[in-house]
């Protein structure tokens, strides 16, 4: 250690001239720049298809309030708390911010402080000597970023923790989606079992009509083993529907993070399907409305950042350190001024052969880089994919809705003039059957179909992002 004295004119000039090394540092490889995508001017599936009204823009938040369920609302607000798999892409949000920080922390000095003391006996042939030494110092190490490197590794970290936000965002919007179809299909099945219990009730009335044919002498015997194979048959249908039921009653609980027997929804046998209030935005939203299409584009960020960082290896490291402290051999006079001590100095690294190592990382990182570009362009393509089945699932739906209310109606009429005729003596019982069966695929049909339109506005809306947008990421 050299004693405390005015720091001499050359170890000044070298501070400075390492300090305005430092201050002049620049940031190599490519700055980022948004990979570029091939959008449309609308969606071709859009056309044709009318939007339930109002259509004020889809939902922003709470998406799934457009379908006014206060049932669905309260199932949809256990996911974003009890979900047990966005808790976990939330863990990885916070991890990811985490190493921001500790990537961050590298740009500044590190200070350690440090303390001494040591004794030592040294015997002679006739005495011995006894030496005491005691030290303290305050030291700073700084790796200068003069290339970027670490500012670079900084700025991959924070496109990839945006990445793990989008995540985020993605694994809640994945699960609101899917607790709102298996909501749906419950309540399709409440419906489809109230029509069973009335087919069964019809089917109950056609059993007697017949019994007191064959009673009368007009009916054969083998038309009422026919109605009685009818009703059976509904019987079971209605006791296999509570399989469904029970099965998307487990979904909802588990997706609302909850045990499957914590949770018992009501049946609601008069449930109408809502409208389908949802509205077609132009291609280019999708860039900033789907947390998937994001989360790759930030990925993308990152990758280019790497090159930056492995571009920085080209390059000599420099590394300032500076110490100040006291040393004396009693510990009472340790800080005095007199026993000050301070050093300051600096190196610098280079590289000189590593048989092509550094170019390989940097071509690794490029590589990297393009495939993060590929998979960015292919998330987009696979976005607009979605959308327009979706929107063409949504247009034939809504146009299919209206033949198979008129078929359930003229089947059901259909249905009550066969058995009409058939308690005349006009037609034989067969002719009931046929209609009858008729008249209830015709009704399971119409159910059905409100279900899939249910489900395909669910998917259009989680396919155009929910009520997300790019400005929730963090910055």
């Amino acid at each position: 250690m050299t004693p405390a004295s005015p720091p001499s004119r050359q170890a000044a000039r070298v501070l400075a001239l390492l300090l305005s090394t430092a201050l002049a540092a620049c940031a190599v490889g490519p700055n980022y720049k948004r990979p570029t995508v091939t959008t449309t001017p609308a969606f071709k599936e859009a056309e044709g298809w009318t939007p339930a009204r109002p259509a004020d823009g889809v939902a922003k938040g709470d998406w799934w309030s457009v379908f006014n369920d206060p049932v669905l609302d309260g199932l949809e607000k256990k996911v974003e708390v009890s979900n047990q798999n966005l808790a976990a892409a939330e863990a990885a949000y916070r991890e990811a911010r985490a190493l921001v920080a500790e990537d961050r922390a590298a740009l500044f000095p590190t200070v350690d402080l440090t303390g001494a003391a040591t004794g030592s006996r040294v015997a002679a042939t006739r005495t011995s000597v006894t030496a005491n030494s005691f030290q303290a110092s305050l030291g700073a190490s700084w790796a200068v970023d003069v290339w970027g490197r670490i500012r670079r590794t900084i700025e991959g970290a924070k496109a990839s923790a945006q990445s793990s936000a989008a995540d985020l965002a993605n694994a809640k919007l994945t699960g609101q989606s899917e607790l709102a179809a298996d909501y749906f299909q419950l309540r399709v099945t409440d419906v489809q079992k109230a029509l069973l219990v009335d087919t069964v009730d019809e089917y109950t009335r056609s059993l007697k009509i017949t019994q007191n044919q064959y009673n009368a002498g007009v009916a054969a015997k083998s038309d009422v083993l026919t109605a009685q194979t009818q009703l059976t048959n509904a019987q079971a249908s209605l006791v296999d529907l509570d399989r469904a039921r029970t099965q998307a009653e487990h979904a909802i609980a588990v997706l609302a993070g909850e045990p499957p027997a914590a949770l018992t929804l009501v049946a609601d046998p008069k449930w109408t399907p809502p409208p389908s209030p949802t509205p077609v935005e132009l291609p280019s939203t999708l860039l900033q409305r789907r947390p998937d299409i994001a989360s790759a584009e930030r990925l993308a960020a990152n990758a280019n950042a790497q090159i930056g960082v492995q571009t920085a290896g080209y390059f000599p490291a420099l590394t300032l350190t500076g110490d100040y402290g006291f040393g004396a051999a009693a510990l009472g006079s340790l800080f005095k001024a007199s026993n000050a001590t301070w050093s300051v100095g600096g190196s610098v690294a280079q590289t000189v052969f590593d048989a092509g190592a550094t170019t390989a990382r940097v071509r690794q990182a490029r590589a990297a880089y393009d495939q993060s570009v590929a998979q960015y362009r292919q998330t987009v393509l696979t976005a607009f994919e979605q959308v327009e089945d979706e929107l063409a699932a949504a247009r034939v739906l809504q146009n299919e809705e209206h033949y198979r209310v008129e078929a359930a109606k003229e089947a059901v009429q259909a249905a009550q003039i066969a058995l009409n005729q058939y308690k005349a003596g006009q037609v034989a019982y067969t002719n009931v059957v046929v209609a009858q069966a008729t008249a209830l695929s015709a009704r399971q049909a119409l159910v059905t179909l409100q279900g899939q339109r249910l489900a395909a506005a669910v998917s259009l809306i989680e396919a155009l992002g929910g009520g997300w947008s790019t400005a929730e990421l963090p910055k």
